[in-house]
């Protein structure tokens, strides 16, 4: 397996899986997900219940964004998905692996081949289609620099 589009679809349907801080608790309606000319077969937005102080106050929601239709082309998708999660104040949203979300490990270079996307508000969001890339070192440092602006938002030194 060399891309994240078939790993994507590894297990039937394509689930995109995002996740968002700084969108307060309140999940986007399903319409929202209408993007890039593609719309979700099914959106499951999941708010932790419990959240650490430093993020409750800003607000984590996560979405599965799932594709029955497992040709379709998810790499522009997720690019849209990302932006538009940051589009409505001082965010921070990634598209990840099942698996990858744990609060310790929010952004760090240990997950980052778990991560392939990410977005801070009033940035373009960028987005890896390649575990090469992926794993590589500069990737590393990109999701280790998103990282560093959570820890700003969240206003930890």
């Amino acid at each position: 397996m060399t891309g994240v589009q078939e790993a994507l679809c590894l297990m039937g349907p394509a689930t995109v899986t995002v996740f968002v801080i700084g969108a307060g608790n309140e999940p986007l309606r399903p319409t929202a997900f209408r993007l890039a000319g593609l719309e979700p077969d099914e959106v499951h937005p999941f708010i932790p219940s419990e959240q650490p102080r430093t993020i409750a106050p800003f607000g984590l929601v996560s979405y599965d964004l799932t594709f029955h239709d497992t040709s379709l082309d998810l790499h522009v998708y997720t690019h849209e998905v990302l932006r538009r999660l940051c589009a409505d104040g001082r965010a921070i949203a990634w598209a990840g692996f099942e698996g990858s979300f744990h609060y310790d490990h929010l952004l760090t270079e240990d997950i980052a081949s778990s991560v392939y996307g990410y977005c801070v508000s009033g940035t373009e969001p960028e987005v890896a289609w390649s575990f090469a890339i992926l794993r590589g070192a500069a990737w590393k440092k990109r999701i280790a620099g998103t990282r560093a602006t959570l820890e700003g938002l969240l206003g930890r030194p």
